[in-house]
């Protein structure tokens, strides 16, 4: 018999590894990926507190709600990959997707065991099992609804927060089922809860989950002995402390979203009922998927659309809930049990962003679906022999594909915004995206008509507003860029990159004082506004004061590292004071940032030929007003 065992095991681990590896080769256009400008900007970019793991970051680590968060172990790795790969961001993308995999063979050895404790009585092999659990891991693992929480940096959260979970559920199981060190076990199964709720709150979700274990497939609940027996009361007693964790992280993270104005209970019901038929469908036909899916600007609870939703709700309701259907396919429905429990936080009863839905709500809950497959996998395999393998493969191929093809969505910040906006023409977020890319290479024109788009479909969308501002304002048009800057303003008070362009828009004007007044309410609402930096250091600069200047434009880029006109304004600054030297370092630098800078090429050029031949500072010629974006 050790033999046989042995050969199992190692039978075991083959399928682990590979299950890990064909997930990756699936994600493997996610590492040439780069920041985006959805949220990983203000994570990341102009985000200095999380660089590094010192006394100071890992206080911020665990003190803020950034962004209406408080995941301090998602930033702690984060801290890590800067400490490793500096803000080189395929390093974070490689992280992301080794965390993935890792959840792909956790969710691989959570299939084999449930579908043993499932199907006692099937005369499967063992093979045939493992079989079904890495059709269950790859299922899980390369379906397209992923990619957002893979590919996108930011979602660090999702995959750091999975792997805590599913650790938790294989340990809890371990200390119910096994025969010595049920204690220890349970304490890690504890543990890896609270290291998921500090990855992301959305794990409060366990408790729920370990329940329906105990239900089915574990049968410690609701059988002969009823619901209140000694031993059903020794189980609730064994999750409760997982139930106090959760609730007090969802009283946290209400706290910390500071939710925006909630839509009234109708609309409520009319959201949650579109999303969870949403998340089912995107399963089945992974096709039309988008970075986001913007909540339209009036829900109307009665449209069409929201009315086939309640149907399908109340038939999904119905079967599950049916006695014949629990009784002959108690999996399917302990399945479909957990994928709703797991996404009730995230069908919009407290709206906590713009979105109606997003791909990344599923990626929790996508387990239970693929369980599910492995389920009708396993006796169809039973009937049909190697035909259903065949198909199996041909349905892992097809999504395999469709995720390659969906990571480069997520390429850098042009390709995500035009997808958006391909998907959903009134999708104000995206019009905006879209108006920045365009303003970013200086393409005026296209980058205002999005804004104005923007502005037309949401015109109490702030950005919006402050988008059409820049427009105007690069068009010459200051006045009129004013007026919307302040209705920017009016309508987020907090809006500091309105104030710091309104600034922009005065001290263009000859308004210097009245500038900087604006540079420094955008910095007292963010400290972090490296744009404000580098503007308020250019306004100094062109009243004959470089030397203050540089103060800003060093800040700047500690904050941005990336900031390549910070870099040529402090060239411009101290070039004006006579250092040539130091002049032509800083030219060097922001070109070594953005090799087509073309004033920080003539400037460097220019440097070059008065240092060599000795002469003043002065024939570096007028201030070239660079702003970054």
């Amino acid at each position: 018999m050790p033999a046989p065992s042995i050969a199992r095991r190692h039978h075991n681990w083959i399928a682990a590894l590979s299950v890990a590896i064909l997930s990756a080769v699936a994600f493997l256009p996610a590492l040439g990926n780069g920041f985006v400008s959805w949220d990983d900007d203000k994570n990341f970019l102009a985000n200095p507190n999380y660089r590094g793991l010192g006394r100071d970051h890992l206080h911020w680590m665990w003190t803020t709600f950034h962004l209406g968060h408080y995941v301090p172990l998602s930033w702690m790795t984060l801290g890590l990959d800067y400490q490793l790969w500096g803000m080189n961001p395929a390093g974070y993308h490689a992280t992301n997707l080794l965390l993935h995999s890792a959840n792909a063979v956790l969710v691989y050895f959570l299939a084999r065991r449930l579908l043993v404790l499932a199907t006692p009585d099937l005369d499967a092999p063992a093979d045939r099992v493992t079989g079904a659990a890495v059709l269950a891991a790859l299922f899980f693992a390369v379906h397209p609804l992923r990619v957002e929480s893979v590919a996108w940096i930011t979602e660090r959260r999702d995959v750091l927060s999975l792997f805590f979970y599913l650790l938790g559920i294989l340990a809890y199981l371990r200390s119910v089922q096994g025969a010595g060190a049920r204690r220890r076990w349970y304490a890690v199964a504890l543990a890896a809860f609270v290291c998921a709720l500090l990855s992301k709150a959305t794990s409060v979700t366990l408790p729920g989950v370990l329940l329906m274990l105990n239900v089915y497939p574990l049968r410690r609940l609701g059988g002969p002995a009823g619901w209140w027996s000694n031993a059903s009361r020794r189980i609730y007693a064994g999750v409760l402390p997982f139930a106090v964790l959760s609730v007090a992280t969802a009283a946290l993270s209400i706290v910390a979203l500071h939710p925006p104005a909630q839509l009234n209970v109708p609309a409520k019901i009319a959201v949650s009922s579109y999303s969870f038929v949403f998340y089912l469908w995107k399963t089945i036909a992974p096709v039309g998927l988008s970075p986001v899916y913007e909540m339209p600007q009036h829900v109307n609870p009665l449209h069409a659309r929201f009315v086939v939703d309640y149907m399908v709700v109340v038939a999904f309701a119905a079967l599950a809930f049916a006695r014949p259907v629990r009784r002959r396919w108690p999996a399917a429905v302990a399945c479909l049990a957990v994928f709703a429990a797991i996404t009730f936080p995230m069908l919009g009863l407290v709206q906590n962003g713009p979105q109606i839905a997003a791909d990344r709500y599923t990626y929790h809950a996508a387990p239970a679906l693929a369980l599910l497959v492995a389920a009708v996998y396993l006796p169809l395999r039973r009937h049909l022999g190697v035909a259903i393998d065949g198909l199996a493969v041909l349905l892992l191929a097809g999504l395999t594909t469709a995720t390659w093809t969906q990571c480069h969505v997520w390429h850098d910040s042009e390709s995500l915004w035009t997808r958006v906006v391909q998907q959903d023409d009134n999708s104000a977020i995206g019009h905006v995206g879209m108006a920045n890319v365009l303003f970013a290479r200086s393409d005026v024109d296209n980058a205002l008509a999005h804004a104005l788009r923007a502005s037309e479909i949401a015109p109490q969308y702030a950005q919006a507003q402050n988008d059409v501002g820049v427009g105007l304002a690069r068009k010459g048009r200051v006045g009129d860029a004013v007026a919307y800057y302040a209705r920017s303003i009016a309508l987020e008070p907090t809006f500091d990159e309105a104030h710091a362009n309104w600034g922009v828009a005065l001290a263009d004007d000859g308004k210097f004082a009245e500038a900087i007044d604006h540079y420094r309410k955008a910095l007292a609402i963010n400290p972090d506004n490296a744009i404000a930096h580098i503007d308020w250091g250019n306004v100094l600069v062109r009243q004959g004061n470089p030397v203050d200047a540089v103060d800003h434009y060093r800040e700047a880029l500690r904050i941005r590292p990336d900031q390549a006109d910070a870099e040529h304004n402090w060239g411009v600054a101290v070039a004006r004071q006579g250092n040539l030297s130091e002049a032509i370092a800083h030219f060097r630098n922001a070109l070594a940032i953005n090799p087509d800078h073309a004033e920080a090429h003539d400037y460097l050029e220019k440097a070059l030929q008065l240092l060599g031949a000795r002469r003043e500072s002065e024939g570096l010629g007028p201030f070239i007003y660079r702003r970054g974006r």
